[in-house]
């Protein structure tokens, strides 16, 4: 017999859930119809998986921050959340070590916080990486348009384009789109490294903090022209340099030795990010003024470049930021699929969903985030307005995850642990604080956008609340593990 985490029993292999009288039978070969290929990504393919999600936010979007907090209060706001991310990194590294399943932030969360816990965890972490996706098929429609790529204008052709030709990548097996994904993301890094170079050469501390002072602001001054308060609007657009790396242990189940590879490819991939935030922040900003480059779609070329005529390099950097674009988005399509099948292998959400093709892809998994992604993009074409709903959504998958680290370091201090967070609880606290701070700053940025992702969470939850949590599969690997732990505590309690 296995526990339910809360109390319940139910035969392993079959469904239930707290307050459930049980769902349909699960049959013998459920969870091989729901398996990955394991072994497929070792610790460099990780670590570039780790970047590439990442990597788009260097050459777009973080730019925008200077025009709420300006060149002090971005940087400030960076520095913040890049400690955030540090310290969510290495609790995270720890619980992947513990628990190396597809489920990742879901998985820990249902260990420490119960099957609630799982699911507004799992949930927060699919509204991000659903989002995400549909949010840069516009930025690179939009690319594709502005280097008049073969005559294209940005639209749903080129949207359907990407998801099409992408998914069916994934499609191909998870071996071959992780190495296309280093290709691109390799040459995504070399290019902001030559960016950095050509930018330095032109670098003017002066034009630092050319943006005009808002007087009426409270603390402000030429470093922080729109006083203390900017620095907290400036919170989101600080994530950029870093938003997606926390989704590494999604691919656990189809890496070589995850207890080992999991914590090096999590630290080395942070190392990389915060290396090229550095880079890519100063170098922009100093080339050609923070007030040039603050509200630029295209922000590095612009540093390059000015409103003078177009360079070898700058149309480089121009190509290159297509390449991060194709990087994040290949990248961030795979976190989605896998984060789904987790949560549809145990029943959090429809169990069709975790079906695997003999390539062992989930390919409903993957279709159906694409199709929701692409119906969005062709819609609404507001990217910006997506990528602040899949903020809203990281910030709470954060918290959640951090308290996770809390709570199993508190609760099971015995609990085997092949790899321990540096700092133990007071590093995954100052992840939980940080994470709550830049939560409410999501509001500060973009109220309309919060509240849509707070609408999406509510219709979610009332899902599980009504339906699905009275049809959890107890035979899932991240559901098998807490049982196990709730059963350990049972005996120990007698």
């Amino acid at each position: 017999m296995a526990t339910d985490g809360q109390g319940s029993t139910d035969t392993a292999g079959s469904t239930g859930g707290p307050g459930s009288g049980g769902g349909p039978d699960v049959t013998d070969d459920y969870l091989k119809r729901r398996t990955l290929r394991r072994g497929s990504a070792g610790w460099l393919l990780l670590t570039g998986l780790g970047v590439a999600y990442v990597v788009s936010g260097d050459f777009s979007g973080w730019n925008v921050g200077l025009s709420k907090g300006g060149f002090g209060g971005l940087a400030i706001a960076t520095l913040l959340m890049g400690a955030m991310y540090a310290c969510l990194v290495f609790a995270l590294a720890e619980l992947s070590a513990i628990l190396p399943t597809a489920g990742g932030g879901y998985g820990f969360a249902r260990r420490a916080l119960g099957t609630w816990g799982g699911f507004l965890t799992g949930t927060a972490i699919l509204i991000e990486y659903i989002l995400a996706p549909a949010a840069i098929s516009i930025f690179i429609g939009d690319y594709v348009e502005s280097l008049n790529l073969f005559g294209l204008t940005s639209g749903w052709p080129v949207y359907l384009a990407c998801f099409a030709v992408f998914i069916g990548i994934h499609l191909w097996g998870v071996g071959e789109a992780l190495r296309f994904s280093l290709v691109v993301t390799a040459i995504a890094v070399a290019a902001l490294l030559i960016f950095a170079v050509g930018a330095f050469t032109e670098f003017n501390a002066d034009g630092l903090n050319d943006i005009p002072v808002d007087e009426d602001a409270l603390g402000a001054n030429s470093w922080l022209p729109f006083g203390l308060l900017g620095i907290w609007a400036a919170f989101p657009f600080g994530m950029w340099f870093f938003l997606g790396v926390e989704g590494v242990p999604l691919a656990a189940e189809e890496a070589k030795d995850p207890v080992r590879s999991m914590p090096r490819a999590l630290s080395i991939s942070m190392g990389i990010l915060v290396l090229l935030a550095m880079l890519t922040f100063f170098a922009a900003t100093g080339a050609r003024g923070s007030a040039a480059v603050q509200d630029a779609g295209n922000p590095l070329v612009v540093a390059l470049q000015g409103d003078g005529p177009a360079t070898g390099l700058s149309r480089f950097v121009n190509y290159a930021g297509l390449a991060g674009l194709v990087a994040s988005f290949f990248s961030l399509i795979y976190a989605g699929s896998r984060q789904l099948f987790a949560l549809s292998r145990a029943g959090y959400l429809p169990r069709f969903l975790s079906l695997t093709s003999r390539r062992k892809a989930p390919y409903l998994g993957l279709l159906i985030p694409g199709a929701i992604g692409f119906a969005l993009a062709a819609s609404t074409g507001n990217g910006a307005r997506m990528l602040n709903i899949a903020v809203f959504g990281a910030t709470i998958s954060y918290a959640l995850m951090a308290l996770s680290h809390i709570v199993l370091r508190r609760r099971e201090p015995d609990l085997p642990r092949p790899y321990r967070t540096p700092g133990g609880v007071i590093t995954s606290s100052t992840a939980f604080v940080l994470a709550l701070f830049a939560l409410v700053a999501t509001f500060l940025v973009d109220k309309d956008a919060a509240l849509i992702a707070l609408v999406v969470y509510v219709v979610a939850l009332a899902y599980f609340a009504l339906y699905s949590r009275h049809r959890l599969v107890a035979s899932a690997p991240e559901e098998e593990f807490a049982a196990l732990a709730a059963a350990e505590a049972e005996l120990e309690r007698k």
